[in-house]
């Protein structure tokens, strides 16, 4: 039997193509390698109630594909912990302050930091974040690490520690290996967003009351029947009129047109044909920050008492921690620290992981109800977490970077601007019209 289009990934991207092109009257089949969906979005409840995240987990106000589609699903959005009350904490080998300046800064550095942020938040306003290769300094500005830029407008050691502690906090990659021109359009893509690399309200400020991952799970039950678990892809071979798709248990699938929602990792793995070399090889040129996930489940946020907000960033093996729901924090293992987590003998991993917690916020963060780790970055169906752009990447990627060769479509977080739940559903819904569009 041959499908109108066959999908690959039960993702956030690939049930927001989907679910597009089965309302248009599409013949579609969702092909997905686990056995459930939702892709880097997960999540589990509790005896009492509550959501832990393992995944993806906040938006901001910014995301409007995504906000949209939940409204058309019927699901509310609430604060997320952007809202809570109290001082966030830093960590570092050195000491450790809650509040603002942080302990390393000495006179100046918060003027100064200040300012450098308000350069930055200019220059991303001279790039296109639809099209950066545009920009008159696009070369020069992709061979520039974010951190060379800071110390190139005479930032301190100080400073560019500060820059580069928030940044390891998302578990993006360090500032070191980022390209200045990828953080700048990354900024650009959020217009109106205060001065700075990153504004908290724009692009973490809501979570769904029920959970990221209910986002998922709704699409999924409505798409059910058009969707196989447990069906990795092994190849594709892109035809006009008959494209074929074949599982690793050698089963061969027919379809007029193919959207591929795999993460660029897992994708790399599959043999493509039919498809351009160029286009190839902007895709297998993208790369993925190697990032792990925690989360702490605790009785009652205990760390209010002392007039703390659950917000860290750290220099330890974690780079983060966040309240995620009432008395459950997530924590971020970034790429730098991967390896040291992968190092340490699985059974110690949490109560290593716990010791850093208690660090910031004292010893009942030893005791747990229970803990929640996913190591995203080697995980075989994601092999990462978000989108890494380091220097000269944008520049490799190039201007095919989200594009499709109809009958082959592309989309996910990772054809997006930065990799996050709104790059997937942004881009998957795009990828619906355009194959609609083409018939």
């Amino acid at each position: 039997m041959q499908h109108d289009v066959i999908v690959l990934g039960a993702g956030l991207a690939g049930l927001a193509a989907a679910r597009d092109l089965a309302a248009a009257g599409t013949d579609v089949l969702v092909l997905e390698a686990r056995d459930r969906v939702g892709g880097r979005v997960e999540q589990t409840r509790l005896p009492d109630g509550r959501t832990v995240q393992l995944g993806g987990e906040v938006v901001g106000r910014a995301h409007t594909a995504y906000l949209g589609l939940a409204e058309e699903l019927g699901l509310k959005l609430v604060p997320s912990y952007v809202a809570e009350p109290g001082r966030m904490v830093r960590a570092t080998p050195e000491g450790r302050s809650a509040g603002e300046p942080p302990h390393w800064f000495g006179p100046g550095d918060a003027a100064l930091h200040e300012r450098l942020g308000a350069e930055f938040t200019a220059l991303a306003a001279t790039v296109d974040p639809d099209d950066p290769w545009s920009h008159p300094d696009a070369t020069a500005l992709d061979r520039l690490s974010v951190a060379g830029w800071l110390r190139s407008r005479h930032a301190t050691p100080a400073v560019v520690r500060l820059w580069e502690i928030g940044q390891l906090a998302l578990a993006s990659g360090s500032y070191e290996r980022t390209s200045l021109l990828a953080a700048l359009r990354k900024s650009a893509s959020v217009p109106g967003a205060g001065p700075g690399d990153y504004d908290y309200d724009d692009w973490e400020g809501l979570r769904l009351a029920e959970g990221s991952a209910t986002l998922a799970e709704v699409m999924g039950r409505a798409l059910a029947p058009r969707i196989r678990l447990g069906s990795p892809v092994a190849a594709v071979d892109i035809r006009p009129g008959r494209s074929t798709v074949r599982l690793a248990t050698g089963e061969i699938l027919t379809a007029g047109a193919v959207v591929s929602a795999l993460p660029v990792g897992p994708l790399r793995a599959v043999s493509v044909t039919g498809v351009s070399d160029a286009r190839l090889a902007s895709l297998h040129r993208q790369r993925h920050a190697t990032a792990a996930k925690f989360a702490a489940v605790y009785d009652r946020p205990f760390w209010r008492a002392d007039d703390l907000n659950g917000l860290s960033e750290c220099e330890g093996v974690l780079g983060s921690t966040w309240p995620q729901n009432e008395g459950i924090l997530s924590a971020l293992i970034p790429p730098e620290r991967y390896g040291v987590l992968l190092g340490t003998p699985p059974h110690l991993r949490v109560p290593e992981l716990l010791a850093e917690v208690a660090t910031l916020y004292g010893d009942e963060a030893h005791r747990p109800l229970s803990c929640h780790l996913r190591l995203w970055g080697s995980d075989p169906w994601t092999l990462g977490y978000v989108t890494q752009w380091s220097p000269g990447e944008v520049t490799a990627v190039g201007p095919l970077h989200g594009t499709h060769e109809p009958p082959f479509y592309v989309c996910g977080s990772d054809q997006w601007v930065a990799g996050y739940m709104e790059g997937a559903v942004r881009t998957g819904r795009a990828a619906a019209r355009e194959a609609l569009r083409r018939g």
